[in-house]
């Protein structure tokens, strides 16, 4: 598998490498246009949320956040609190974070590292496998059967080290199925080695607003000409490759730069992997190089209405840092959250305002923004298939037609 993946990879390389030499570019066959509601109306949110969030698989955390036994990571997902666990034996679970008697959080903690989990309302004490160890006051409170009463088990799974789950405890999709083989491409970063080295949260518009800038290189040299672009090096082609619903995004004219001139043995990690990868419905990973070589995986989320998301930031360096490096990668990871905060979403929010108004129709993605269409088509295409649908979207025939 992991011969096949690196393969895979060069064969991309090689393919935006002649592209950029021959200076010839792939378009999709029209302009999509896109109802200007599908960002403003209540409606659409709430199936996007019950209909993608609360049924797909989602990556929840890079494994070298929680790297360690007892390690505990607690989060939010579509309303639902959830909490991550590293129990001893090394395996990763996660559960319904919320206690079985009254259903209060039974860890408050962002992160940490804990043998047990003990309510912080009644004392009632849970196990790293969501097994009820104790129930306070036994004696007063009644008889109960303990193993009727763990905490709530979800499907989790750890690919390429990064830690997927749902909050669907009957999930029907298939992590493994859901991921299409793309998780043997990440593979080839390695992650589940790499250093956890920060993270952050910011506000932003809605959650597909936010998402659109992800999935397009189109906008770099305008929107970012004095930050990312202020040495005026930046293209604005990509090109898409996608698994399902996954994409890869590939500069041409950086792999013509870097690579064109360089025998293909001596093409390192950082350069055959940059670009930006995402993952449906949330994920962006991109390569940088402050302190050492990064990346800034972006999580978005939806917030509670409609005109609202939230994105976690986690930076991972390759190797934990010196106190030298750390400096310089505190300093890239500033510099990421302008360009992000004040460009990018501040972008996006003012588009929110403009859309909210109602008096656009529809909003327009061209030939050259292949990325942000392919999402669109899968995102409406998963909130209209039932469960069982669902499921046939990602089996082998049809996720080939559907890409």
């Amino acid at each position: 598998m992991r011969a096949m993946a690196n393969a895979a990879i060069a064969a991309m390389m090689r393919h935006s490498v002649k592209h950029a030499r021959e200076n010839t570019f792939e378009l999709v066959d029209d302009v999509l246009a896109v109802p200007a509601k599908n960002y403003t109306d209540a409606g659409r949110f709430k199936l996007e949320v019950d209909r993608i969030f609360k049924r797909l698989p989602l990556m929840l955390a890079p494994s070298c956040e929680i790297p360690n036994p007892n390690d505990f990571k607690t989060m939010e997902v579509a309303g639902i609190p959830l909490l991550l666990v590293r129990g001893q034996d090394g395996i990763v679970r996660l559960f319904v974070n919320s206690c079985t008697h009254r259903g209060t959080n039974v860890a408050v903690d962002p992160t940490g590292n804990a043998k047990r989990f003990v309510c912080p309302y009644h004392g009632w004490s849970f196990g790293q496998k969501g097994e009820l160890i104790a129930v306070a006051a036994a004696g007063d409170f009644g008889k109960v059967d303990k193993s009727c009463l763990g905490l709530t088990a979800l499907p989790v799974a750890e690919r390429a080290g990064l830690i997927f789950g749902s909050v669907d405890p009957k999930l029907k999709l298939d992590i493994d199925d859901f991921l299409s083989g793309y998780d043997a491409l990440l593979e080839a970063f390695n992650f589940k080695d790499w250093f956890f080295f920060s993270s952050r949260v910011l506000r932003g518009p809605n959650w597909k607003i936010a998402y659109d800038g992800y999935l397009d290189f189109y906008h770099l040299p305008v929107l970012h000409k004095d930050t990312l672009n202020a040495n005026n090096m930046l293209g604005n082609r990509a090109h898409y490759h996608a698994w399902g619903p996954h994409q890869r995004l590939v500069a041409p004219d950086r792999a013509a730069r870097e690579l064109a001139d360089l025998p293909e043995e001596q093409w390192s990690d950082d350069l055959v992997l940059n670009g930006v990868w995402t993952i449906f419905p949330c994920i962006s990973i991109a390569s940088f190089n402050g302190g050492g070589r990064g990346v800034m995986i972006s999580q978005l989320l939806p917030g509670d209405q409609v005109g609202e998301s939230w994105t976690r930031q986690m930076y991972l360096m390759e190797r934990r840092p010196t106190e030298e490096q750390e400096e310089a990668a505190h300093a890239q990871f500033a510099f990421l959250e302008t360009v992000v905060k004040d460009e990018d979403y501040a972008t996006g929010l003012r588009q929110q305002r403009a859309l909210d108004h109602g008096t656009l129709e529809k909003v327009l993605f061209g030939r050259n923004e292949g990325g942000a269409q392919a999402f669109h088509k899968w995102t409406d295409r998963i909130i209209a298939a039932d469960d069982d649908e669902l499921v046939g979207l990602f089996a082998g025939p049809q996720l080939q037609a559907a890409e």
